[in-house]
């Protein structure tokens, strides 16, 4: 009986064995490459507001159209295509007084806000200066956001990702090389591109006072002060494209 067993844990082992090898994984490197290319931007995209305000809700809302009329002729004007301009958002909202000691019954509005958003698309990058401009003096009062880019965002991602390809692999060899190792078959590979905006920062929601400065500085240099001053206050930067790819490769 004794011996029965020992045969039979003794085929078990054996069948086991492969098994067992199998699930040692094989030597491998697992590292990353980064690379980035920049590029200047060919279009941008503009989204800004007009918002007005009065103490009943026609006022408010006729002015806010007059100057969105403004805006429209100025844009029109500048050689703006309509169909790179698109009104995305319209709110029309009362201001109320929340004062604790008034009862629900006798609250009323404040005022009467109206806001409507425009995005605009510029393909003429070097105009951006003069359109930002016009449009602050033609009526909008809130810049929301500005967005420079690339049509050509495929190209230099697809540009990034090989150069961060090479610089894993360079990077592999290095490493084995030194251990006097050789490098193998690559066993997984995943990749993570972004892209993001290098220069003058414009933030979200500034409304038209935080760009007096800039226009009274636009104004000085085109017209009313030094004629040495620089002609491009709202210079435009680049845009970097960027990737990592991270690699594991076997080791032989």
């Amino acid at each position: 009986m004794k011996t029965k067993i020992i045969v039979f844990l003794a085929l078990m082992l054996a069948a086991m064995s492969p098994a067992l090898a199998q699930t040692t994984p094989p030597p491998q490197i697992s590292l990353s490459g980064s690379a980035e290319v920049k590029v200047a931007p060919d279009e941008i995209m503009l989204n800004v507001a007009v918002e007005t305000r009065s103490a009943t809700l026609e006022p408010a809302r006729l002015e806010n159209d007059q100057k969105i009329a403004a805006v429209l002729a100025f844009l029109k004007q500048s050689k703006i295509k309509d169909k790179d301009i698109q009104m995305d958002y319209i709110n029309i909202q009362p201001d109320y007084n929340y004062d604790n000691s008034l009862s629900q019954s006798h609250v009323k509005p404040l005022a009467y806000i109206v806001r409507k958003n425009l995005e605009i698309r510029l393909v003429d990058v070097a105009g951006f200066q003069n359109i930002l401009t016009g449009l602050l003096t033609n009526g909008v009062n809130y810049v929301n956001g500005i967005d420079f880019r690339t049509t050509q965002l495929r190209k230099y991602r697809d540009q990034a990702r090989g150069m961060a390809i090479r610089a894993a692999k360079e990077k592999a060899q290095a490493l084995t090389s030194e251990l006097g190792a050789k490098l193998g078959k690559v066993t997984s590979i995943n990749a993570n591109d972004y892209s993001g905006y290098y220069g003058n920062y414009w933030g979200m929601n500034r409304g038209f006072n935080g760009f007096n400065n800039a226009i009274q500085n636009q104004t000085a240099a085109t017209g009313g002060g030094a004629s040495d001053a620089p002609e491009d206050t709202f210079a435009v930067g680049q845009i970097s494209v960027s990737a990592t790819v991270n690699v594991s490769f076997l080791i032989e």
